[in-house]
């Protein structure tokens, strides 16, 4: 099985308005609550794939325990959430159907204590036995060590278990120094890693801080990768209007079972960038249609940049 952290679950809901205006009463035309945060987001595009997926983190209070229930009803995904005191947070998206446009609104999670850190590192401990892969996703709840990341991804190279770590800010500085096998971030957390604006060079340098790979998002135009095995491009056949909530853990999605499935990385970055694409196209994140996939799979292109410089 593939395993996905979110230590900052949430329930996500989706509001649909006509169009967002500011200082305005508005009639929501509907409303989506799905299980949340970017790892849970990671293991439904994973589950839709058919790739056997756990979940770990934590959940606690009311809005934990409906995150808890819509997992239960969700195919090919296990339950593996640690339960807390505090309860976990919920994230809002408001949908402008008219431009296309989404404004996130995000909580900042339960107080972990020191005692139920420490269950949740016996968990984690305990699921790596099983583990093919392990993407550690998102940001950090309040009382959860800094350098948490750091110490998860330690854990799962010693059990032989590759990772990706997918955050930003202090968080990702620390985790990449301890050398995960793929780092995925977007390009402001990448400028703000690295300094640089420039996204190949700091696609490069972010890789010389400790990660064998690093993959930036950059939005609409798709993905650059650094690698062991060369520097590619990928992008989309053409930019895409949508809901961008979640693309970027559709592309991890993509990134983790190209992994386990032993593709070369161009493979990897085509896919991966076919399920961000497919999954700005869908209404609601952790979501894609398997045809609209099919059809940007084989439109994506992946160039090789060292070939082009």
């Amino acid at each position: 099985m593939i395993l996905t952290v979110t230590l900052n679950t949430a329930l996500d809901i989706t509001y649909r308005v006509p169009s967002l205006r500011p200082h305005a009463e508005h009639r929501v035309s509907e409303v989506v609550e799905r299980p949340g945060g970017k790892g849970v987001n990671v293991a439904r595009v994973l589950a839709a794939l058919g790739y056997p997926v756990t979940v770990t983190g934590f959940a606690g209070g009311p809005t934990g325990q409906v995150v808890r229930e819509r997992l239960a009803g969700a195919a090919g995904i296990t339950d593996a959430l640690v339960p807390c005191a505090g309860a976990t947070r919920r994230t809002v998206a408001v949908v402008d159907q008219r431009t296309g446009d989404t404004t996130q609104l995000n909580e900042p999670g339960p107080h972990i204590g020191p005692a139920e850190w420490a269950a949740f590192l016996r968990a984690y401990d305990s699921l790596l036995g099983d583990a093919r892969a392990v993407a550690l996703c998102g940001s950090l709840p309040p009382g959860v060590p800094v350098g948490a990341y750091a110490g998860l991804i330690r854990v799962a190279r010693t059990a032989g278990v590759p990772v990706l770590l997918d955050t930003g800010g202090e968080p990702l500085r620390r985790g990449i120094a301890a050398r995960p096998d793929i780092v995925k971030p977007n390009a402001s957390e990448l400028a703000e890693l690295t300094g640089s604006h420039e996204p190949a060079r700091a696609t490069r340098d972010a890789r010389r801080r400790g990660a064998q790979a690093v993959v930036a998002s950059l939005g609409p135009d798709g993905l650059l990768a650094a690698t062991p095995e060369g520097h590619w491009r990928a992008a989309p056949p053409a930019r895409l209007r949508g809901n961008p909530t979640g693309a970027g853990d559709a592309a991890v999605a993509g990134l983790l079972s190209g992994l386990v499935d032993g593709l070369p990385w161009p493979a990897r970055l085509t896919r991966a960038t076919a399920l961000s694409a497919a999954a700005v196209l869908a209404p609601t994140a952790g979501e894609f249609d398997p045809a609209e996939y099919a059809r940007l799979l084989a439109a994506a292109t992946v160039t090789d940049e060292e070939s082009a410089a």
